[in-house]
Order: C-alpha cells, then structure tokens, then sequence
C-alpha cells in the first residue's frame, strides 16, 4: 500500500481492488514444527486507552497513512447527499493527531439494515471491502435488535443510520481493507461513565447497543465521565479484531493518532493505531474450528446456514460426509472462525440446524505470503489472490465472483474466464513478496 503522509493536499480518487480473503491452508496444533523460519506477518495494533468510535478509527487510518482521497471516493459513491471526509490536524492535550469529521446535507429519514446494505451494494467498492461494511453493520443491527427485542432487519436505526455514521462504517471497511493488517489485537477497552442522552431518552454508560457488542470482550476502568466507545466503535472492534491484549511483538512502521471530538482534562482523547511486522515465531493469529455433525437436516437448511456463516465472517466453511449411529448417513459441518467470530458462529449453527451441540477447538494455521492482484483479460479485469511459494515462485488464483460476473456479463463459460486469468498470469509483474524493500505495495 503506499501511503498518504498527513499534510498531503486531498485531489482526486483511486480505485482499489482486492477479493475477499481466502484460507490456503490450515493445519491442526498438534502437527510437526516447520522447518522453514516462520514468514513475517502484518499486524495492527489498536491502543483503545481513550475509548474508539468511527471517526477517531478513520483518522487514525488516515494518520497511519491510508488515503482520505480513496476513502471519500468510496463514500462519494454511496450517493449520499455531500457527504465526505474532512481531513485536518489538530492538538489533543499537546499532542498532534488527526481529526476526521463528516460533512454532510441533513436528512430527514431513518434508515433500516436492509436500505443501508442495499447503499454498500451500491458503492464502487471491491467485494472485500462491501463484505467488511456488511458485517460490520449487521453487527450493529443485531446488537440492536437484541436491546429492543425486534429483529435485525426491522431494527429502525437511528443515530446509527445516519449519513454520517454510514460513512464512518464504510470508511472503516475501505481503510482496514486498504491498511492491509493481516492480524489485529486491540487493547481493552474503557467505556467512561455517567449519562448520555440518545434518541430513546437518557441512559446510563455504556449505552445499550455497545454494551451488547463488547460482550466478551475486556473491559478497562475510566473515571471519564462521557461515552468514550459509541456502537460503531464497539461494531468495529467486535468484526476486525483477532484478539485482545497487551501488544504483541512486533516492529513498528507506523503509529496513527486519531483525535476524538470532544477533550478530556484527564488525558488526551486519542486512539492510537501501531502498524507494522511481526516479530518472533509465534506471528500466525489464533483461529478456532466449530463443528457439528447433522443427521436429520435437510441439503437447503445446510446449504443456506452455510451462507450464513461465510456472511458472518467465517474463515472457510465446509462439509464432510459420515455414517453415524444405526447407520444413518450424516454430514459434519465445519466452521474456521476467528475467536471473536465463535459466539456468532454457534448462534448461526443452533438457529439455521437441527443441532443440539457443537464442538469447537482452538488451531494454529500456516497460510502463504499473498496479496490481492489484478489479472486483465479479453472480457475485462479479474480480481484475485496472488501466493508465494517457499522457493519464491507466485501462482495466482482468481476470485470465484469476480470471474462469475464476466462470465455472466459476456455470455462465456465459467471456466474460460477461470483459464483466462490463470494463463494472462505474469509472475513478472509481482515479483516480490509483500514486506520486502522492493515491493512497492501497490494491489495494481
């Protein structure tokens, strides 16, 4: 990724491409140790000591050095009424940081999931990017859905559905997808204290919605009276982060400081974001597999509950057949989740299935040095992932939905398109591996 440096003038758009991440390979914790040294890995950092909302995430993004100019390009496609960034540097209690505010037209209307999705759809971003904002907002819809007893798609949004809010979600897609951290730890998180004021009336801190997404996740004790963590922070945290914790070993590139709102006489209110490689053997992020074996589900149920799961963020998702007892044939379905996904995953198995129980167990996994890249074809673009093997040499796989599209489009066999990108493929074109001195780290 190259990257904005604060104080560059804001013109123009660019465009990114980048398929949904893939699993090469996964294996169990109890295999052999490798005997190649273990690959270095990007990771993120998230110093929460402030609290996290949308816009203090954007400005951090930005002063980490993603660029405001793509991120408003992807906001400016949602048709939303003048809505953009504004990027400016201001001073929180003596330090420089960011500040990232949303400038937008009023509205007069309050929007439900199924309109905000339908906006995302809509956006010129890449699939991996909408799939992000999808996730991140339905998290925030069924944590809302969960308060008011009412289901996600009838949750009638309020504060959250507002322009500004949206452009927050969707920036945070577009910068995490752009930043291009391969694993993210956060620190825990304080909530403040007191009283805020929401559409619903007055309520105590942390106010419903974001105490449902920090369930399970760690708490840290502040005296600050406000709200230091809105729901789209908590929605933020609760989709991207692999784990919480102190910060992991690694060698810092950039540090991002994105300034909240309001000030704070008891410390700077700041959200700190460390980007860099990691450092040590232990660099692959912790993932989890959930499975259950289902003997008395129909093929449609299996089949839509798997939709499900790959929208909720599911690493892969697959089936086994088996035989169980009295020789009834069955299948196990098996989930790989990260372990903040696990409580989504189960819920999705026990309400789509017939399950009375699942089993579940952590695994480490080993997966190549890859990075998304762009094949051009007769047809026009297919996106995909490129991989480097252990002697250096790339293979290219392309993006099932990327080729669908073009086939679709242009009237061609699903397979031509898929020979296509194979043998347009040119190793020239990325031969360096992403975190060497030469790699530009362009996804073009």
């Amino acid at each position: 990724m190259e990257r904005w440096q604060p104080g560059t003038e804001i013109a123009g758009s660019s465009d990114s491409t980048d398929p949904s991440a893939g699993v090469f390979c996964s294996f169990a914790r109890t295999c052999p140790a490798r005997p190649n040294t273990p690959r270095k890995m990007k990771i993120a950092y998230i110093d929460c000591g402030s609290g996290i909302s949308g816009d203090m995430t954007l400005a951090a993004l930005v002063d980490a050095g993603v660029d405001p100019a793509e991120l408003n390009a992807a906001i400016e496609s949602l048709g939303l009424p003048g809505c953009r960034l504004v990027v400016s540097q201001t001073r929180k209690n003596g330090f420089r940081a960011t500040q990232v505010k949303v400038h937008y037209e009023p509205e007069h209307t309050h929007r439900h999931l199924p309109d905000i999705l339908k906006l995302v759809d809509g956006g010129r971003l890449t699939d991996r990017q909408k799939a992000l904002a999808h996730r991140i907002v339905t998290r925030l819809a069924e944590a809302e859905a969960k308060v008011h007893g009412t289901t996600p798609g009838k949750v009638h949004f309020h504060e959250v559905g507002a322009a500004d809010s949206i452009a927050d979600i969707v920036g945070a897609a577009v910068g995490w997808d752009r930043l291009g951290a391969e694993r993210i730890v956060a620190s825990a998180v304080p909530t403040g204290c007191g009283k805020l004021t929401i559409a619903h009336g007055e309520f105590n801190v942390p106010a419903p919605a974001t105490a449902e997404l920090l369930k399970g996740i760690p708490l840290a004790e502040s005296s600050i009276r406000g709200e230091l963590t809105t729901p789209t922070g908590a929605a933020i945290l609760r989709t991207l982060v692999d784990s919480f914790g102190p910060m992991p070993a690694m060698k810092i590139e950039q540090v991002g400081y994105g300034a909240g709102e309001r000030d704070w006489k008891e410390r700077p209110n700041l959200l700190r974001l460390f980007f860099g490689e990691s450092v040590g053997a232990d660099v692959e992020p912790e993932v989890w597999v959930v499975e259950t074996n289902l003997d008395d589900t129909s093929g449609e149920l299996i089949g839509y509950c798997t939709m499900r799961l790959w929208e909720a963020g599911a690493l892969d998702v697959y089936t086994t057949a088996i035989q169980m007892k009295k020789g009834r044939p069955g299948v196990t379905l098996s989930v790989l989740c990260r372990v903040g996904d696990i409580e989504a995953v189960e819920a999705i198995l026990f309400g789509e299935t017939t399950t009375l129980g699942v089993r579940r167990w952590p695994v480490s996994r080993h997966v190549l040095a890859r990075r998304p890249h762009q094949v051009k074809t007769r047809w026009g673009p297919v996106e995909g992932k490129v991989g480097w093997l252990a002697d250096g040499s790339a293979r290219f796989a392309p993006e099932f939905e990327s080729c669908r599209r073009i086939a679709h489009a242009h009237g061609v066999a699903l397979q031509q398109v898929y020979e296509a990108a194979r043998t347009n493929f040119d190793p020239q074109e990325v031969r360096n591996r992403p975190g060497t001195t030469s790699d530009s780290g362009k996804h073009h």
